[in-house]
């Protein structure tokens, strides 16, 4: 579980087709890092979670790094309960912890907003950022000493 390297690529959540979503796995930090990049759709987003979930380098219990800063889409709150209904569903192979997110767009950050209320019995906590070292320094300061 605790084989990340830092130079490893970051996983498509399809390896058949290029996707805007990516993840890595920090096992000694109990960490994922999402990346999503351009426009990405809900298909993509769910195929990341399912993804996930069959990771057999998944800790049951992770912190999320969201990565929203290159992406050019925006969701709609239907497809942020959608994504959230996916978070429930794996809840019992992946638990979350704290979840900070970085956004660049004015826009991105109001719907993640949105997002942190309706995830908000899948997290412990959640942040959305617009910078990364803000958003790295939160997320550290939020890890659980035993998790």
């Amino acid at each position: 579980m605790n084989k990340q390297v830092q130079s490893e690529p970051p996983r498509l959540c399809n390896p058949r087709i290029n996707v805007p979503v990516t993840y890595t796995i920090d096992g000694d930090r109990k960490m994922v890092r999402t990346r999503c990049i351009g426009l990405v759709t809900l298909q993509e987003v769910i195929q990341h979670f399912q993804t996930l979930e069959q990771d057999p380098d998944c800790p049951d219990l992770l912190d999320v790094f969201l990565d929203l800063s290159e992406m050019n889409s925006l969701p709609e709150t239907r497809e942020i309960s959608m994504v959230v209904g996916q978070m429930k569903r794996i809840r019992k192979q992946v638990r979350f912890g704290a979840c900070a997110i970085l956004a660049s767009r004015d826009a991105v950050i109001g719907m993640m907003r949105v997002f942190e209320v309706m995830a908000e019995e899948c997290f412990r906590v959640t942040r959305t950022f617009r910078s990364a070292k803000e958003a790295e320094l939160w997320l550290t300061s939020q890890h659980w000493p035993d998790h």
